[in-house]
């Protein structure tokens, strides 16, 4: 039982009550005026809230746990700033790993270098004898040094990938920064993950998700052959405690043929509370290196204009294909859409499908929405597709300030659109991308209601202040609406009788504003079917 707390219930009519009642890990009971006492047994665990606020465990629709926590095993630069923050994390880790064939990891942030883009000659420095791979944060660029690009065979030869860019010199020589899928030009020549560490990797990362209040989530690129059978066995062996969708990625370089070996896959994987029910869509790259797919070309950052719109990695015709099989099929559409061309391309995409199928529950997605065409924001609505938001990305910053802004002129102001979703009648659910931003949810919630950053430059300006939305419609984003992404809102994402008793308990009264920031809250506890999987001393003082 919970009691005397700001109980946020994120049912339909956002109703806050200030006790509830748990047993056998379905809400039995909940009450505006705490009036429980007949539902106390001599077993019952009574969790005085003291006033401070549960929710429903947050669910996160987009996120990386397993990479986020390989790569912090491995040469993790999200500790460093800087070029030479960077370049000491490097050389300490190859001198504490001398044994290992290659130097990977990633982390670094492209603002702290010219034009985002890092040079192999830094790299050579410190790792001369080894080859070095580093992607940055969002995992569309990677750093490497010339030990690396010749092992590959990357000169001043090679042609481009179709969908990546190789950074180069005017000569033609390569700098050692690398663009979406021309990182794989090295990231090929990688060593496997091992099954050992893939699984371990899992197991840390459900802990630290757990922390953050988080009950469930939606993986959304899961590797197959290494990361689906960790999910299977860990589901298999009672050992996954959330709720996981796993989202398995489309190759742009394949058709429909892959299809049927997607079938296969979703019935060969899912196991208990691991569900292998969506396919991941990359359509285009990242605004902060002009590979975000766009409507219109970008500028060359001093007014000056260009021919380049981005990168498309599938062709429209295609993924309506793709989109409109895999929904007959009952398979989720989620699409990583940065460039307001690539949100088109999906909902178009979703459209095809509509027409030749008719309505579906198969709950499409767009992920990120960095920037939305005002013309498309009611198909939302009338197609059935959710806003799949990364709050954490919508504020003044340098990666914005300095690599973005300048290049897309007046469209800047079209950015992270949340309130306009929301008034267009679009269902908003949210995700981190960690490890792209951090896996906190308040922190990301903040953002949304915010907008505003307390960087390393200091606090600045709200970002675009008219898109921010109230607490209370973030929280239902992070809870109510991904589940409804995740096809688990019949069961959790509110707290409501019969449902579940998926919970995250905070340190503090959230709505009032005088006891902090929003992201400067804690979670003191978090319950999975009424079980705590994440406990602090906290809880009970």
């Amino acid at each position: 039982m919970f009691l005397d707390g700001r109980i946020e219930t994120i049912d339909p009519a956002r109703s806050t009550v200030s006790a509830i009642g748990v047993r056998d890990g379905r809400i039995v009971a909940r009450r505006p005026d705490g009036a429980l006492a007949g539902l106390v047994g001599p077993r019952t665990r009574v969790v005085d809230l003291h006033g401070r606020t549960l929710v429903p465990g947050f669910q996160d629709a987009h996120v990386h746990p397993i990479g986020a926590e390989l790569d912090a095993m491995r040469c993790n630069l999200l500790v460093a700033r800087g070029a030479e923050g960077y370049l000491t994390v490097v050389a300490d880790y190859a001198r504490s790993y001398r044994h290992e064939a290659w130097i990977r990891g990633g982390g670094w942030y492209m603002p702290d270098f010219p034009g985002g883009t890092p040079r192999r000659e830094a790299l050579d420095r410190v790792v001369p004898d080894r080859p070095v791979y580093l992607e940055n944060r969002d995992g569309h660029g990677a750093w490497v040094n010339s030990r690396a690009l010749d092992l590959a065979g990357i000169d001043a030869s090679t042609p481009d990938p179709p969908d990546g860019r190789i950074e180069r010199d005017p000569d033609g020589t390569p700098t050692g920064t690398l663009h979406e899928g021309a990182i794989h030009l090295v990231s090929r020549l990688l060593p496997a993950d091992t099954q050992a560490e893939v699984e371990a990797a899992l197991v840390a990362g459900q802990a630290r998700l757990h922390a953050f209040g988080i009950t469930a989530w939606q993986d959304a690129s899961v590797k197959t052959g290494i990361e689906e059978p960790a999910y299977t066995r860990l589901a298999a062996a009672d050992r996954l405690s959330a709720r996981v969708v796993g989202a398995m990625r489309w190759d742009p370089h394949r058709g429909l043929e892959q299809v049927d070996e997607l079938v296969e896959r979703r019935r060969a994987t899912s196991e208990g509370r691991y569900a292998a029910t969506s396919v991941k869509f990359f359509l285009d790259g990242v605004m902060e290196n002009w590979t975000a797919s766009m409507l219109e070309p970008y500028g060359d950052g001093h007014g000056g204009a260009t021919d380049n719109r981005g990168l498309r990695t599938i062709d429209p015709a295609v993924l309506a294909d793709a989109v409109t099989r895999l929904d007959a099929l009952g398979f989720q559409a989620h699409f990583h859409a940065i460039g307001d061309r690539a949100v088109r391309d999906a909902l178009d995409a979703v459209e095809a499908a509509r027409r030749a199928n008719g309505p579906s529950d198969t709950r499409p997605h767009i992920a990120h929405i960095q920037i939305i065409d005002p013309a498309d924001l009611p198909r939302f609505t009338q197609l059935g597709v959710a806003a799949n938001a990364q709050a954490y990305w919508a504020c003044h910053e340098d990666q914005m300030d300095d690599l973005t802004i300048p290049f897309i002129g007046e469209r800047w102001r079209h950015q992270y659109p949340f309130r306009s979703l929301r008034t267009a009648g679009a269902l908003l659910a949210m995700g981190s991308d960690w490890s792209v931003s951090t896996p906190n949810p308040l922190l990301q919630i903040e953002l949304a209601v915010e907008r505003v950053w307390d960087g390393h430059r200091g606090r600045r300006e709200a970002f675009l202040p008219d898109e921010r939305i109230e607490l209370v419609d973030a929280l239902s984003a992070f809870t109510a609406g991904s589940a409804w992404v995740n096809h688990v809102d019949a069961e959790t994402g509110s707290i409501e009788v019969g449902k579940a008793a998926d919970l995250a308990v905070l340190d503090r009264d959230l709505f009032d504003r005088s006891a902090g920031a929003i992201g400067e809250a804690r979670v003191v506890a978090t319950f999975v079917d009424g079980e705590p999987v994440y406990e602090t001393p906290d809880l009970d003082r």
